[in-house]
């Protein structure tokens, strides 16, 4: 059975998977990535789970795998099939797609965002399925974004389309890693929550978990917090709904398990916003944490279906 390989990087844990021509799971895998063993370590790592994945694939359905898709954190050119920068693995400029191309004989292989490649997943099989245009954006440890048109996710000229996190909505304020003051991800991301809540409750133990069940049972301070946090996202997406009129807004990561805690206040927030823009539906995220892995299958397969194209 023709089969391709399914990858996803995490800082702290890789998801794999042999995926059949429909991006259809047939065997999924995980184990830690071992980033405390340096960057180097991390790189040999992800070759030999490539490696024992494509052992098996030929075991099991009498054929290797046609390719290789691999989703991995940071700064990804995809052109050249480099992990240009990835702070939390310690990767800087691994040319990771030759070097799995290299170990799994030669197969295409096809590298990916981490946040592209989910978006990519849950527009096409997710929570944006059939949709034409959708924005996909996780609410994690930072903010990221995905643009998906017609089926695909649009990267940019430079590979950085999408990073909503970095859009400034309170000028002059909390500064960034990325340099600038203000942005979003430092006042909607889960972690930015979580700081606001143990800094109000005064346990420093507290996350964004613990605020939104707060939030829930009535605790004022709690509401103050999640509603500054709503506000702020509200406002970093009517920007992106201005200039990128998406049909579906898709809402993952940490903070989206909050359901309807999160998005009745944010579908609200929107909606005072805008004027003469069209609400998209806000939805959450379907695929949890397997959008990356089951994303990497279809860029796989996209690779394959294009190499083959009659010229």
């Amino acid at each position: 059975m023709r089969h391709v390989i399914a990858l996803d990087v995490g800082g702290t844990g890789m998801k794999a998977a042999l995926a059949g021509p429909d991006g259809e799971p047939l065997h999924r895998a995980r184990r830690p990535t071992g980033r405390d063993r340096g960057p180097e370590a991390v790189v040999e790592s992800v070759l030999e789970f490539a490696a024992e994945l494509s052992v098996l694939g030929t075991e099991r359905f009498g054929t290797p795998p046609a390719a290789a898709g691999v989703a991995v954190p940071g700064i990804v050119d995809d052109a050249h099939g480099t992990a240009v920068y990835a702070a939390n693995l310690g990767w800087r400029d691994v040319p990771l797609r030759a070097l799995l191309s290299e170990r799994l004989g030669g197969i295409p292989v096809a590298l990916g965002h981490d946040v592209r490649t989910g978006g990519l997943a849950e527009g096409r099989v997710g929570a944006g399925r059939g949709t034409d245009r959708f924005l996909f954006v996780p609410l994690g440890t930072g903010i990221a974004g995905a643009i998906g048109i017609d089926g695909r996710v649009e990267g940019g000229a430079h590979g950085f389309a999408g990073e909503i996190g970095h859009v400034v909505v309170r000028p002059g304020g909390t500064p960034c890693p990325c340099g600038q003051r203000g942005c979003l991800e430092r006042y909607a991301s889960a972690s930015a929550v979580g700081q606001a809540w143990a800094a109000a409750s005064g346990n420093p133990d507290a996350d964004a978990a613990d605020c939104a069940e707060a939030v829930a049972s009535g605790d004022v301070r709690a509401a103050r917090v999640w509603q500054e946090a709503v506000d702020a996202l509200a406002d970093g997406l009517v920007t992106a709904l201005t200039l990128l009129d998406p049909r579906t807004l898709i809402i993952g990561g940490g903070l989206a398990e909050a359901g309807e805690t999160l998005f009745t206040p944010l579908r609200e927030a929107v909606a005072r916003r805008i004027t003469f823009q069209t609400q998209p539906s806000i939805v959450p995220a379907a695929l949890g944490d397997t959008a990356g892995c089951l994303g990497a299958g279809l860029l796989a397969w996209d690779l394959l279906n294009r190499t083959e194209e009659p010229t």
